[in-house]
């Protein structure tokens, strides 16, 4: 038998998710997952172990009655890291006692498959199917089916897994994304954050860790050891995850164990708030963590952490808003970095266009741009093409960052803009939102623009400093005129709730005292001077009555305080983001004392790490730094379209009348 073909692998799980017709009638669509998956995963599992299945009930006969523990023996025997002790298959459960006889050969398989089939809640399956009368003939047709790896290897069967996925969140309205990566995606990833150390990965003797906090269903785990295997095949690869989706988590799990990975190190449960490998750090770190979703259920024990170990815990660096939790998988990730010392970390993230830019200078997101910058953590960040992704089509972005950068890339940040469309192809025929592929040309071709590290068209390097910038903000004196006769203010002043809260007779005095006052005032300190002549105030009613009738107005006299200071206008208050390499004092005289001749900087507004007069924001706005102008066509060649359309319009409504 040959192996499927990997491009072949849609045709293989279209032919298992036909299964789903037999349970048309008896299942709702949105069932048909829940049950084509752990039977999927159960006769893989059969066909990895058929070759050895008689070893190990040869094994398990010969130490009968022997009080030596059996699962090193039966280990062996199989070839695996987990066994089954039943003499059945899904082709020998009978037509009487399908049922006990199934429930008998799944607890037959070793403690470590167990918990997959728990997660999947399967035994709620076979009572299911067993009370529709479908038990039997679900079994029957999963055992015609051929995942043997002599015909599926593992990355075949990990596509499979993958597209079944897909399928189930399309007939159940579930969101595909969520639980895994596109395979292209996941590639270019693995071999971004894996190049730079090709030299070392191909040693002997090389023991390295992977981590993915989001690990779906194992995809950046398997593509991970591929790569590592393919540069060196005697390397040994531990691989680490957690996943928050029970069904993702057993087929990652399952898909482990088939490929000899210890299970153990694969937990089930939310990373953000029960991390799983509190005091674990790992060589690799790839992630691809659910696009603006919120964190709200997790906010306290987020928030917790944050507050009370602050950067002794994940957190330290700041909190983004409840509406995206896409920086927190970020900092997550950070924090399991094997120190440089020790040989340091890589890792690669996927996430959206709003960690770049979102929130302005002292925001959670903006400090958190600044830790990963400031530590010089960033290498490059690499924008895709739209439309890569099954359930969005959105803009998306590869973080490269390292703990411990070559020479060259020090203080630096690598841009490169892969959105083109000469960095990718369209697919025949699309997958949910995914329009769009990388093929191993493309991947080559951006895995070689980040390694060049040289200026281009779609490559360009910054100073980490060049995202930085200080929000000053800019006062200008507040001038006031008063107009204590016209009616409007006076009008505004009356619906004011502290004045409506006066009697009668004090509204009276009030309005009596302005009416006699004269018509304008261009200095508020003579207007209040006149206006206390004639009514007793108190401050509180002053403040009222100023904000009533007074208003902005160039022409008249600055205000001041009681300390003579100048009072600043707060309605004409502006803040300016100064790039951070530039002096403030130098930016101000520059661009904003030319304009507005008065102002000045509220040096009272001052950044909390530093000190200094300004507060420190980072943004990466990637686009307008690869940006191109495109000039509009002439305006001959835009009317001769429109003459031509126009024509074609008439020709049209002549061929409707006649």
């Amino acid at each position: 038998m040959s192996k499927v073909k990997s491009e072949n692998f849609s045709s293989l799980a279209s032919f298992i998710w036909s299964v789903a017709d037999t349970l048309r009638g008896d299942f709702k669509q949105s069932e048909y997952g829940r049950i084509i998956l752990p039977f999927t995963v159960l006769r893989r599992l059969e066909c990895v172990l058929e070759k050895t299945r008689e070893k190990v009930l040869e094994e398990k006969k010969k130490h009968k009655g022997s009080k030596v523990p059996l699962q090193p023996f039966l280990e062996k025997a199989s070839g695996f890291t987990f066994y089954n002790t039943s003499n059945l298959t899904l082709e020998r459960l009978g037509t009487n006692d399908t049922k006990s006889n199934l429930e008998s050969y799944v607890e037959s398989f070793s403690d470590n498959v167990a918990d997959i089939f728990e997660n999947f809640n399967f035994q709620d399956i076979i009572d299911k199917l067993h009370k529709a009368n479908l038990l039997f003939q679900i079994c029957g047709k999963f055992a015609s089916i051929d995942l043997h790896p002599d015909k599926v290897d593992n990355h075949t069967m990990g596509l499979i897994f993958e597209e079944l996925i897909r399928k189930f969140a399309e007939s159940s309205n579930e969101t595909a994304g969520e639980h895994f990566t596109p395979r292209d995606i996941v590639r270019l990833t693995t071999s971004l954050v894996f190049c730079h150390d090709n030299e070392a990965l191909t040693q002997v003797g090389v023991i390295r860790s992977v981590y993915d906090p989001t690990a779906g269903t194992g995809g950046f785990l398997s593509s991970s050891s591929e790569y590592i295997y393919e540069l060196n095949p005697k390397a040994k690869i531990a691989n680490f995850g957690q996943e928050l989706n029970p069904e993702s988590y057993a087929i990652c799990k399952a898909d482990m164990l088939i490929k000899g990975q210890d299970v153990k190190n694969i937990k089930l449960g939310n990373t953000l708030s029960d991390d799983q490998h509190p005091e674990s750090k790992f060589d690799y770190l790839l992630s691809n963590p659910p696009f603006g979703v919120e964190w709200k259920k997790v906010e306290k024990e987020v928030s917790d952490e944050h507050k009370k170990k602050g950067f002794s815990g994940r957190f330290g660096a700041g909190l983004p808003r409840v509406s995206d939790g896409s920086l927190l998988f970020l900092l997550h990730l950070i924090s399991k970095m094997t120190e440089p010392s020790k040989g340091g970390s890589r890792i690669g993230i996927i996430l959206n266009g709003s960690p770049l830019f979102t929130g302005g200078a002292g925001s959670g997101e903006s400090e958190i741009r600044r830790f990963v910058l400031e530590n010089d953590l960033v290498e490059a960040i690499v924008a895709l093409p739209t439309d890569m992704f099954f359930n969005t089509g959105i803009a998306t972005y590869i973080w490269i960052l390292s703990n411990q950068k070559d020479k060259e890339r020090r203080g630096k940040v690598q841009l490169i803009n892969a959105s083109g469309d000469e960095f990718c192809e369209k697919m025949r025929k699309s997958l949910g939102s995914k329009r769009k592929m990388l093929s191993e040309k493309h991947i080559e071709e951006i895995v070689k623009i980040y390694g060049s590290l040289k200026q281009s068209k779609v490559s360009k390097l910054f100073k980490t400093t060049d995202f930085g910038y200080r929000r000053i903000t800019v006062e200008r004196p507040l001038k006031l005129s008063f107009q204590p006769k016209e009616e409007t203010k006076l009008t505004l002043l009356q619906e004011e709730a502290g004045f409506t809260k006066l009697d009668e007779k004090e509204q009276k005095s009030i309005l009596e005292a302005l009416s006699s006052l004269k018509d304008k005032y261009d200095d508020r300190e003579i207007f209040l001077k006149d206006l206390r002549a004639k009514s007793k105030l108190s401050p509180a009613l002053e403040k009222l009555i100023v904000k009533s009738i007074g208003e902005q107005d160039e022409n008249a006299k600055v205000c001041k305080n009681a300390k003579v200071e100048i009072e600043a206008d707060s309605d004409l208050r502006d803040s300016e983001n100064v790039p951070l390499n530039e002096n403030i004092n130098d930016y101000f005289k520059r661009e904003v004392l030319p304009h507005v001749p008065d102002a000045w900087i509220d040096t009272t507004k001052r950044d909390e790490k530093d000190g200094e007069v300004g507060i420190i924001g980072y943004e990466i706005p990637f686009n307008r730094h690869f940006y191109e102008y495109k000039p509009p066509r002439d305006l001959k060649e835009i009317d001769a379209d429109l003459d031509k359309v126009t024509k074609e319009i008439l020709e049209l409504l002549q061929e409707v009348h006649s």
